[in-house]
């Protein structure tokens, strides 16, 4: 089955434009949850990221009848013993911004030294009749002051393997290649290629 047409079962702004660069060449017309004013917020309650990334993807393609790309993604920390995970949007509380979950996890990590730490990316597409999962992980380390102003989130203090600067202060295209979106969104679309 060709796809010609998909649903990004996100209203995040920085998520969504992220996806579209990467999708547009290959000729998909993307939209997203913005576009269905009348769908439902779909809560993220699952235990994994892989079961919250399936939840909102199983919703937008029924309610919109189009095939619907869903991610979750979580911040996996050492010392902190995976954390904050599946909870890494609202680590700080549920109406919390991204300078408060970044403010907390550098309370939580102040005087430990292995500051070792991984994003994960789960991306679920949901077609009518089939379901496939794609994982993207990139390891790095949480450094002790923010750096940089592009991105969102934890990018700020997330260095990654093998660089000397923040997802925050690299360019969008390098962090789209690097990144655990990004390679969780490449094993999309070798899939789709094949």
């Amino acid at each position: 089955m060709k796809l010609t047409k998909l649903v990004i079962a996100s209203q995040n702004p920085h998520k969504i434009e992220e996806l579209e660069q990467i999708l547009r060449p290959l000729g998909i017309e993307v939209l997203s949850t913005k576009d269905y004013p009348e769908l439902e917020e779909v809560v993220e309650d699952q235990p994994t990221l892989q079961g919250n990334a399936l939840k909102k993807a199983r919703y937008v393609a029924k309610e919109t009848g189009l095939p619907a790309l869903s991610d979750d993604t979580g911040l996996e920390v050492d010392a902190l013993n995976g954390e904050p995970g599946v909870y890494s949007a609202r680590y700080a509380g549920k109406r919390a911004s991204y300078q408060d979950n970044v403010n907390k996890l550098l309370t939580e990590l102040d005087g430990i030294a292995d500051r070792k730490a991984q994003f994960r990316t789960v991306v679920a597409l949901v077609y009518p009749d089939q379901e496939h999962v794609f994982e993207g992980i990139c390891k790095g380390e949480i450094l002790t002051e923010e750096k940089g102003d592009k991105g969102f989130g934890y990018d700020p203090v997330f260095k990654p393997e093998g660089f000397d600067k923040t997802f925050a202060e690299l360019d969008s295209a390098i962090k789209n290649d690097i990144s655990h979106r990004g390679k969780a969104v490449q094993n999309f679309v070798s899939f789709l290629k094949r």
